[in-house]
């Protein structure tokens, strides 16, 4: 079994990421969906979390071997962030999603120097608006930003372009493609529904899924 798929077995097991596509549930923008994603549940099963852990610090060796510094996305980077740096023996950080209106007003929390390099620690990457924000930040500050590892990608088309036209690599330890198809496997979700799932990601404002 791939590191991907057995991610994808550990977030299927424990409902971080559960489908639902014949009662889809409705996103903030209006949006219906046929997957909710609530990383957050991983820090609540050990097995898990060890999984995933360890498995975002061996893949930041593979793919970021220079990194000096993690920085956790706020909030839901912010615990992998300070696991990981842990098992790796980094220093660790977040990023405010805005500046504090007090005290000192940092948005960057924890030691950054000017040319430190980082990577950026995010739990589920959609459309990429938000994580491109705090790579800018980091930057804006002096980092030398080597790219962002994620536990879980949609692969949505959004959020791939947004990457490409920032210059910014993402790596994830599993991605929608391989949950869909692990979640039709395992019977979370009947094989003719895989589909539509493809289908949703491909064009999440296209509701022709639904019923279809």
């Amino acid at each position: 079994m791939t590191r991907e798929e057995k991610i994808a077995k550990d977030l299927l097991k424990i409902k971080a990421v559960f489908f639902r596509p014949e009662e889809p549930f409705t996103w903030a923008s209006g949006i219906k969906s046929p997957v909710y994603c609530d990383n957050r549940l991983t820090l609540s099963d050990p097995e898990v979390r060890s999984d995933i852990e360890n498995g975002l610090a061996d893949m930041i060796r593979e793919n970021y071997p220079e990194a000096e510094v993690l920085m956790g996305t706020a909030t839901a980077g912010i615990a992998h962030a300070a696991i990981t740096g842990y098992l790796m023996g980094l220093p660790m950080g977040y990023v405010r999603s805005g500046a504090k209106d007090h005290g000192r007003q940092n948005q960057i929390e924890g030691k950054l120097l000017p040319g430190q390099k980082v990577v950026v620690v995010e739990d589920l990457i959609s459309t990429a608006g938000s994580v491109l924000e705090v790579v800018d930040v980091l930057k804006s500050a002096g980092a030398e930003v080597l790219g962002i590892a994620s536990i879980f990608t949609y692969g949505m088309k959004k959020g791939l372009e947004r990457l490409k036209s920032a210059g910014v690599r993402n790596v994830s330890l599993t991605n929608f493609d391989v949950i869909a198809a692990k979640a039709g496997e395992e019977g979370y979700v009947r094989g003719e529904d895989v589909e539509k799932l493809i289908r949703f990601r491909n064009n999440p404002s296209d509701e022709s899924w639904i019923g279809g």
